[in-house]
């Protein structure tokens, strides 16, 4: 088990980021493990296709043999949405020492004897995940992010409305909240880390099946977690139903309500239906106007869901 000792400040300075690199290293899991999640499968079968099957077995060599990922390859975002190649220029400038400490710890098989093979590893380890993030997971990085975005407005509503309690509830059955401690069960690792006032950094992951912590004691508190959402990252728009729903509504809006159980913004809907944002704005500004939705402004997004009319609508009540 490894947890994290959070103060008042420390839950102040909690705080959420995307990160390109981590996804793609998560991602890592799932091209050496194909039943570890396989709502990934499509998207695992159209990538191997194209990749070198030399970089395959670099890649997934650097998978520990419990599926941990080496810290030093997923540095700490300092920004909210770095580039991928802003963080592998960090990744790239890991001392050797790092390198092979991170790799013993996360239980890597190859831990390169000294510090020339160390840094030999870093630098063949860097070349490789530009060209498989450049082929994998670049080209649907927008639509990942989308998903990624939507999770933490959630997730930020869930802090709002109920604090950290409400927060960690329901991130994942191996996390627990109790008395200022995050515990985070079935890890490699068996540490207790105090934050001390470096805060939490929190990073929902598409490829994350489990909760991921810096796997060293020495790292400051971070957590990946898996995505809500992700089932429809993958998944092709609803097709048309004849159902009394859409015949009272028209297709395109009774899928609408159907997906509102949640707030959403209208990027996240016009992704899910491969529509354009325009079109579903259309659509929000009728069901709104016909009291079926509800809506709220979080930041520079505009939340719909739907009414508790729009939910007895929706129940055929």
């Amino acid at each position: 088990m490894i947890s994290f000792e959070l103060g008042v400040e420390d839950l102040a300075d909690t705080r959420f980021a995307l990160s390109p690199v981590n996804e793609a290293c998560l991602s890592l899991r799932v091209l050496r493990e194909p039943g570890l999640q396989t709502v990934h499968l499509p998207w695992r079968r159209a990538v191997l296709a194209r990749l070198d099957p030399d970089d395959v077995r670099l890649l997934t060599s650097l998978v520990g043999t419990r599926l941990a990922v080496p810290d030093f390859l997923s540095p700490r975002p300092t920004t909210f949405a770095p580039r991928f190649e802003d963080q592998l220029a960090l990744v790239r400038r890991t001392p050797p020492e790092t390198v092979r400490r991170d790799m013993e710890a996360a239980l890597v098989k190859a831990t390169p004897p000294d510090g020339a093979s160390a840094a030999r590893l870093r630098d063949d380890a860097c070349d490789v995940l530009l060209r498989y993030w450049r082929t994998a997971l670049e080209p649907v990085w927008p639509q990942m992010r989308l998903v990624l975005e939507a999770d933490m407005t959630y997730r930020a509503r869930q802090l709002a409305v109920g604090g950290a309690r409400l927060l960690f509830a329901d991130m994942h059955p191996n996390l627990t909240w109790r008395d200022g401690v995050l515990s985070i069960d079935k890890m490699i690792g068996r540490h207790h880390v105090a934050a001390s006032g470096r805060g939490l950094l929190l990073m929902p992951a598409v490829f994350a099946h489990k909760p991921a912590p810096p796997v060293h004691p020495d790292e400051p508190p971070g957590l990946s977690y898996p995505c809500r959402g992700v089932a429809t990252l993958w998944t092709p728009a609803p097709a048309p139903g004849a159902t009394a729903l859409s015949a009272l509504l028209g297709t395109r809006r009774a899928e609408l309500l159907t997906v509102l159980d949640e707030p959403l913004p209208t990027v996240e809907l016009a992704r899910r239906l491969k529509v354009t944002p325009s079109a579903v704005s259309q659509h929000l500004r009728v069901l709104h106007d016909a009291g079926l939705l509800t809506r709220a402004r979080d930041g520079r997004h505009v939340l719909y869901r739907r009414s508790p009319l729009g939910d007895q609508l929706v129940s055929g009540r």
